[in-house]
């Protein structure tokens, strides 16, 4: 299957309000509509997971970043910019998302991908994409499409095709809480 017509199918699942299995920039993910509060309840009953922990959206570019979070700090595109690996920030007032995808405190963690397929799939989209990790809650994350377990492939409506046959070392990005008065946290380096 060409990455065109993968890329089409994933969309057309997202837009129904599906849950897909996808290659980020990162790990393997679970992925849905951030905006479609069912989708993404669906995706933490996927993982097996209390939807009291947030979960990370990927955006295609800044512009899209910028719809979902009111007054992004400089200090975050600055970050961003000069990361060396994929870099998640949490940023506080998150806006025009699913509110079971928003923290109690407001905040959302966002990353904007630069990796092919996961940066077309959201710009085809054209909102932001749920990005969690394709295991059970406390699994280890699936690296590559082989790490995958049944009982996750069997659950979601769509699993891409591409890049499944990658079989090579892939991390969680790094994740720094930013809050607007300028104060930065490491969660995850």
């Amino acid at each position: 299957m060409e990455r065109e017509d993968d890329i089409r199918q994933a969309v057309e699942v997202l837009r129904k309000g599906g849950v897909i299995l996808y290659p980020t920039d990162t790990v393997w993910g679970i992925g849905c509509d951030a905006t479609n509060a069912e989708a993404v309840a669906r995706v933490y009953a996927i993982k097996q997971r209390d939807d009291h922990k947030a979960m990370i959206c990927l955006v295609d570019s800044d512009v899209r970043l910028q719809r979902y979070v009111r007054n992004v700090p400089d200090v975050a595109w600055d970050m961003m910019e000069l990361a060396n690996k994929p870099l998640t920030v949490i940023l506080d007032n998150a806006v025009n998302l699913a509110p079971n995808l928003i923290a109690d405190d407001g905040s959302i963690a966002m990353r904007i991908t630069h990796e092919e397929f996961s940066k077309e799939l959201c710009y085809r989209f054209q909102k932001p994409l749920v990005s969690t990790s394709a295991n059970i809650s406390g699994e280890p994350a699936a690296q590559n499409y082989r790490d995958i377990s049944e009982e996750i492939l069997q659950a979601v409506d769509y699993v891409c095709k591409s890049r499944r046959q990658e079989h090579k070392p892939h991390t969680p990005s790094s994740i720094v809480k930013l809050t607007q008065n300028g104060e930065v946290t490491i969660i995850r380096k």
